[in-house]
């Protein structure tokens, strides 16, 4: 019998990864131990040093720059995985931005130039990585993005994320509903807090974690590979009829009151 937890055979597009501490590489360590063939991108050349040795270990077949604020990178990258593989089986979306000045404000007074600038990081480019990944996706597919507890309740000092990850996750339902019928499924995760470089833009962020830790069910906070088992699992076909969900993975600190 065929494992349906295997992911022999797929092939999968990581963007995010700035180090070894991302949600990004946590979920890609995963995909490979499964069996999956990756595709990894950097931000740029200043990030590129450290991706590369990451993207070595885990065999990526295709590495290049993805700056989505770049006109044209991101289209080069589907543009040369049509041409090496020819098919994509799932897309992780782990990016998300918003200048200092904005995220460390209050809602109120965020520029419009900032909260349009994380918008189009946080948000929009999820729709353009599912709409390059469509034609991709002959036989299915799954695209995946991270969201946080932050989207849908006030989060102290989350501040303009919030309302940019409610518009991600709502994204991530409509996208759901439009590509079904095509066997695309569209996936948010939601991690409890984790230490990690985009995590370190907040302000406070510590405080957050310590909060979390003592108000979760299991006075835990979950690892970067919790997040890569589970989005392993949405990958696989064993959740082939599983789509359009927030999935929270932060050891039940989503229903603490």
């Amino acid at each position: 019998m065929t494992n349906p937890f295997s992911l022999h055979g797929k092939k999968g597009l990581i963007v995010g990864i700035a180090n070894d501490q991302s949600i990004a590489y946590g979920c890609a360590k995963v995909f490979r131990d499964m069996g999956a063939e990756l595709a990894v991108t950097f931000l740029n050349e200043k990030a590129k040093p450290y991706v590369v040795p990451l993207a070595e270990t885990l065999s990526a077949e295709l590495m290049g720059p993805c700056d989505v604020r770049e006109s044209g990178e991101l289209k080069d990258v589907f543009a040369q995985i049509e041409q090496k593989w020819g098919k994509l089986d799932f897309v992780l979306h782990s990016i998300a931005f918003a200048p200092k000045e904005d995220l460390h404000g209050r809602v109120v007074d965020c520029s419009r130039e900032g909260f349009s600038m994380a918008m189009d990081v946080s948000c929009h480019s999820f729709i353009r990585m599912a709409r390059y990944a469509e034609p991709l996706m002959k036989d299915g597919g799954t695209l995946l993005t991270v969201s946080f507890y932050g989207s849908e309740k006030v989060v102290d000092h989350y501040n303009v994320m919030g309302p940019v990850k409610a518009a991600l996750e709502s994204v991530t339902r409509y996208m759901a509903a439009e590509l079904g019928e095509k066997g695309i499924r569209v996936h948010a995760m939601s991690p409890g807090p984790l230490k990690t470089r985009a995590a370190s833009g907040i302000d406070r962020f510590d405080e957050l974690m310590a909060r979390a830790a003592e108000k979760a069910p299991e006075h835990i906070l979950v690892s970067i590979e919790d997040v890569g088992a589970y989005a392993s699992f949405l990958v696989s076909d064993a959740a082939h009829n599983i789509t359009g969900g927030v999935h929270f993975i932060d050891a039940g600190y989503n229903i603490m009151g």
